[in-house]
């Protein structure tokens, strides 16, 4: 039988939390960043190279799989953990996110959104219970409600309809997902734009409605990151501490750090692989672009600090070459070091919040960003 779907929390430092949610694929370990696949695939990164890296779980799009391969077609292939070969836990976005960036190709109404196809223009709809539907299909471990995200700055007026509505498909969302099978759990979604008052009434109304796990949307969308980092601060007192707390598409890793000094315990973005797919590389240098002429003759690695075999063994030139060649190989790598760079980064998150020394961790991190890349060679 599957293990119950819970959160453990281990340890605190500060506003940190050193956790643990179970599931019914395996535990992911708190804080944890989850790398995006969308389509069922880490872009350019093997699932293997991936798990590697120290990844316990990855995020994949009900919204994309629902249109192509289709989320009745990945159920008769065994669901989406024996589809995309990764046997791990499992997040599955609602679609909400889509709501907001297919805006011109879409209509929405109370009962849910109807979409105009980006691959054939048909015309699909995705309301409450279709988007349980079809993560019910996918088999994922964790399920998130379909909500409205709107893009910042927006009006009150607006930010608080698209509020009320996403605690209205929150509850239709829950009658949906009843009866699931053990080790799944449906969580809620925060919304309210930028306005204080507005998310509290979003998280107070989402934790009356009762959910195993809590996230925070609708940031990172166009504001500064002191409104973020406001958001997270109001909300996260008004969330139960013993559920697990995801901020929804962030971020860079500095904004993970913030967020979790904040409580956040779960991240998700596309940045690992979609700035490597582009030349740009994550270190404990901060960014570095590859595309720069200076990496052209200069024969060190990235990285030999690295656990990421990727970052020790080929040089900068190389690396410069293939990007600027445009070699898929280019993409393949450095989306790799990412996925490492970022796995290694919560895993000193980790070990500073269980040794108690989670702002001196913070402090050696900012400052091994702010001093810069190794400088080139004379």
């Amino acid at each position: 039988m599957s293990e119950p779907f819970s959160f453990r929390l281990v340890a605190t430092d500060g506003r940190a939390r050193l956790g643990e949610v179970a599931t019914a694929h395996g535990r992911v370990r708190t804080p944890a960043f989850m790398p995006v696949g969308t389509q069922a695939t880490i872009k350019a990164v093997h699932p293997e190279d991936v798990r590697a890296a120290g990844a316990d779980i990855v995020l994949a799009n009900t919204y994309h799989l629902m249109l192509r391969p289709g989320a009745e077609r990945i159920a008769r292939l065994g669901g989406l953990h024996a589809f995309m070969n990764w046997p791990l836990p499992i997040l599955t976005d609602s679609g909400g996110f889509q709501v907001m960036s297919l805006s011109a190709l879409r209509r929405l109404d109370e009962n849910g959104v109807t979409f105009r196809s980006h691959l054939d223009g048909a015309m699909v709809a995705l309301t409450p219970e279709r988007a349980i539907e079809i993560q019910n299909l996918l088999g994922s471990d964790i399920v998130m409600q379909l909500d409205e995200c709107l893009k910042l700055p927006a009006g009150r007026d607006e930010i608080a309809r698209a509020m009320g509505l996403s605690l209205r498909w929150a509850e239709r969302c829950k009658r949906a997902f009843e009866g699931a099978g053990p080790g799944r759990a449906l969580f809620g979604i925060v919304q309210g734009g930028d306005d204080v008052a507005l998310r509290l009434e979003s998280a107070r109304a989402l934790v009356d409605i009762g959910f195993p796990g809590y996230a925070i949307g609708g940031l990172a969308v166009g504001e500064p990151q002191a409104v973020m980092l406001a958001m997270i601060e109001a909300v996260v007192p008004a969330l139960p501490a013993d559920r697990p707390r995801y901020l929804m598409g962030v971020g860079t890793p500095e904004d993970i750090l913030e967020g979790v000094a904040r409580g956040i315990d779960m991240f998700d973005c596309v940045m690992p692989t979609r700035n490597g797919r582009h030349g740009l590389a994550f270190t404990r240098f901060g960014s570095v672009s590859l595309r720069n002429a200076r990496h052209a003759d200069d024969p060190r690695p990235l990285d030999p600090q690295s656990a990421c075999a990727a970052a020790r063994t080929y040089s900068r030139a190389y690396l410069h070459h293939l990007v600027k060649a445009n070699e898929m190989l280019g993409a393949m790598l450095l989306s790799e070091i990412n996925i490492a760079y970022y796995q290694e980064l919560m895993q000193g998150i980790r070990a500073a919040i269980a040794a108690g020394g989670f702002a001196a961790f913070r402090d050696a991190t900012r400052e091994g960003w702010s001093r810069g890349d190794m400088p080139a060679l004379a």
